[in-house]
């Protein structure tokens, strides 16, 4: 067990109100609103050399992504920002926090500052507020006899990543999914009157779905082969067995991963990329051949 994973089993012991929904979840829903915090960090969440605007961008970004996961629209935000001795950075930072929130038209409604010691890396945080006016789907409820789908591609960002990183030569559209990722907001919002399971891939499609079946007490087998991959990814790194598997491990894509009835009429566009049954656990297969989970599934935190 890493060791983000026992201090979070440590937190349920203290989390007892329903609306914390033992922590299984990504956010808490209360009285109609769903409550969402998260922090992103310099080196780990985003590169010392990434544009501040865009790192502004990614922090409301991926918390809307948590919104979207819960079929809430956005209400408002919190902002916990950390002040350094760079004031075109935060120049930088406020313009392009201003930016994400006329796109997605969310108010800030406060949050805090704080001042941090000469050379300490950026940590940032920030909550965001939603509402909804029907059910919140949480990453509990998927059944057994449930498909498992996904929207939009897969691996766009790690991809955007190791071009930011100066690995690979830079292509625009995959570095912007690295940079700005796009909340489904929409999609969930259709999404969540029919599943009966939801999160965001934000820390790898694998482990995401592990993560799913391990709080849904179920069984989910994923088919490689049949996760959505972009034709910029595709023109990258190809399309064999270790390209997807790639692309399924790297994380950072902020697309929606759902379980619904395999009959279901879907609202919105999404790939069939496996099935959920009864038992635990996680399974992969590649064109009928079973694949041996890789070492890291996604990226975890200690």
């Amino acid at each position: 067990m890493s060791r983000e994973a026992a201090f979070i089993a440590a937190l349920r012991g203290l989390a007892r109100h329903p609306a914390a929904r033992g922590l299984l979840d990504d956010a808490a829903v209360l009285d109609g609103l769903v409550l969402t915090h998260d922090m992103i960090a310099e080196g780990v969440h985003f590169l010392p050399d990434d544009p501040a605007g865009d790192v502004a961008w990614k922090l409301v970004a991926v918390n809307l992504s948590d919104l979207a996961a819960k079929g809430a629209a956005p209400a408002g935000v919190l902002l916990g920002y950390a002040l350094a001795a760079d004031s075109r950075w935060e120049t930088d930072f406020l313009a392009g926090l201003d930016a994400v929130l006329a796109a997605y038209d969310v108010p800030l409604l406060g949050g805090d500052t704080v001042s941090l010691p000469a050379g300490a890396p950026r940590t940032l945080g920030l909550t965001a507020i939603g509402r909804t006016e029907g059910p919140a789907p949480s990453r509990t409820g998927a059944r057994p006899g449930d498909a498992l789908y996904v929207t939009g591609t897969i691996g766009d960002a790690g991809a955007g990543l190791a071009m930011a990183q100066g690995l690979i030569a830079a292509d625009p559209v995959l570095l912007a999914a690295y940079r700005r990722p796009t909340p489904r907001l929409a999609d969930g919002r259709a999404l969540a009157p029919v599943v009966h399971a939801m999160m965001d891939v934000s820390d790898g499609l694998l482990l995401d779905a592990a993560r799913m079946a391990e709080a849904s007490g179920v069984a989910i087998a994923i088919e490689l082969e049949a996760v959505p991959l972009s034709d910029g990814y595709r023109a990258l790194n190809g399309d064999g067995r270790e390209a997807r598997l790639s692309a399924a491990t790297a994380g950072d894509d902020y697309q929606l991963l759902f379980a619904a009835p395999a009959a279901a009429a879907l609202p919105v566009p999404a790939t069939r990329i496996g099935a959920v049954t009864a038992g635990d656990g996680l399974s992969i297969r590649h064109h009928g051949e079973a694949v041996a989970p890789p070492a890291r599934l996604g990226y975890l935190h200690g």
